[in-house]
């Protein structure tokens, strides 16, 4: 067992000025009418051009980002490595649309490969389909629908950039992060996933689909994709989270006539999302996992399936991970107890991570706790600082 409600591990990395901004902060989080003030005040900031950047980087941009650049993401890296936490870069740019930035995202996500390659602390990369593809291109390929001739040299080029990053990961020995995305262009993504794994996991899990457990169909895909992994001779790699497009998701069903993709609560998703996890543990001789949760009860269960089948804290074919920023009362923990654990380090231009912070923003106004969760821990150490003074 893993004590997460032990804050002065959870915080060692942590002021007690930084700790009473993130109080501050997080209280501002805990209400949904100052979130969505705040978020339609700094969109007008930015469209009227005035001086909000230092503001935004003083408040959310320092809680749940490393950085704009990967330079600048190095003390965050730094300070995480001191605790035996890893770095995930994750480049969270959104929203193009054109060749010209498809192929600069590319570079950048190159980047970040080379920085693992330099860095032992920083075990994965990641990116996003979409920011390699057009969307409407992607999901054109998912329904098996016509491309045009245009669209079908986009379609080439896209393969294209993620087998060049999947590569260069190999190269390197690298493990790259596949993101999962909408429904409507999850099949795209799966299949190329699916082939990066067969083309680079034949020694060892280098390439990562991700799983969303909050679908009712991800638990047999997941048996049915190691079977495929033991059968074709490669290693299953997954990261597997409960997923981050449930509304969406359930307004294109109802749009198009189809089925919901959805569980029915969040019971299903979580029986689903620990039958997963130990689905991986009980089959590890094929597979590997990044389990990316802030769930308490998954960690503790992972926890206890890793220790009842004897495998090593460390062994690197299972990672714990979690967003910067969050729940490091479980990342911290876990890692003071041996366990390998990865921070997802958000990077880009302030303005262009807007959409990002935002739903960080209201993620934490409208998961249930999770901001009650974060203020009371760092209220708690405060506490506990000032009694030892």
């Amino acid at each position: 067992m893993v004590q997460f409600d032990n804050t002065e591990i959870a915080f060692k990395h942590k002021s007690t000025t930084d700790l009473k901004k993130a109080q501050f902060l997080f209280g501002v989080l805990a209400s949904k009418p100052l979130v969505d003030i705040g978020k339609g005040l700094t969109n007008l900031a930015f469209a009227l051009h005035l001086p909000i950047k230092p503001i935004i980087k003083a408040t959310l941009f320092k809680q749940f980002v490393g950085g704009e650049s990967i330079e600048e993401c190095d003390k965050t890296a730094e300070t995480l490595a001191k605790f035996g936490i890893g770095t995930i870069l994750d480049y969270s740019v959104e929203g193009k649309s054109d060749e010209a930035s498809f192929d600069a995202a590319t570079e950048e996500i190159l980047k970040t490969v080379e920085r693992a390659h330099q860095k032992p602390y920083i075990p994965f990369a990641v990116f996003k389909v979409t920011g390699l593809c057009k969307f409407e291109i992607l999901e054109k390929v998912n329904f098996n629908k016509p491309l045009s001739p245009e669209e079908q040299i986009a379609w080439e080029k896209a393969q294209a950039r993620v087998d060049k990053i999947c590569g260069l990961a190999y190269q390197y020995k690298c493990k790259v992060l596949i993101d999962a995305e909408e429904t409507w262009i999850q099949e795209t993504i799966d299949r190329l996933a699916e082939q990066m794994m067969k083309k680079y996991n034949r020694e060892e899990a280098i390439i990562y689909n991700t799983t969303q457990m909050y679908r009712h169909d991800r638990l047999a895909y997941i048996k049915a994709q190691y079977e495929i992994a033991v059968k074709e001779g490669y290693k299953l790699g997954l990261k597997i989270v409960r997923g981050a497009y449930m509304e969406k998701e359930r307004e294109y069903a109802a749009e198009h006539g189809l089925v919901d993709p959805i569980q029915p609560n969040k019971e299903a998703s979580d029986r689903d999302f620990n039958a997963a996890v130990q689905f991986a543990i009980e089959h590890l001789d094929h597979m590997a996992i990044c389990a990316g949760t802030h769930n308490e009860e998954s960690c503790q269960r992972l926890v206890q399936l890793i220790e009842k089948h004897n495998i090593a804290h460390n062994d690197k074919r299972v990672y714990f991970a979690q967003l910067l920023g969050m729940s490091d009362n479980l990342s911290f923990n876990l890692s003071n107890a041996g366990f390998n654990v990865a921070k997802y380090v958000p990077y880009g231009p302030v303005s262009e991570l807007m959409p990002y912070l935002f739903r960080r923003a209201e993620e934490n106004t409208s998961v249930k706790g999770q901001t009650s969760r974060e203020l009371s821990l760092i209220q708690k150490e405060i506490k506990r600082r000032k009694g030892k003074k």
